[in-house]
């Protein structure tokens, strides 16, 4: 079952990213270690997609690094 965009952008901020806004439903989170700003779109009650999911691990594996 997929998680929610409202779980990815808590995993997301737990790790210490920020949210640095975004238009409409996307929003770009930023850490200081990690090269490229992570974006998750869609309302915060939507299912998330499979390579946000992906996006977000990665992002989070890499600013453990």
């Amino acid at each position: 079952m997929p998680q929610k965009i409202k779980q990815l952008i808590k995993e997301l901020e737990r790790a210490g990213f920020v949210n640095r806004g975004g238009k409409g439903s996307h929003r770009n989170f930023v850490h200081q270690k990690v090269a490229k700003p992570v974006t998750v779109s869609g309302k915060i009650g939507a299912d998330a997609l499979r390579y946000q999911e992906k996006d977000v691990k990665k992002a989070i594996k890499e600013s453990k690094k």
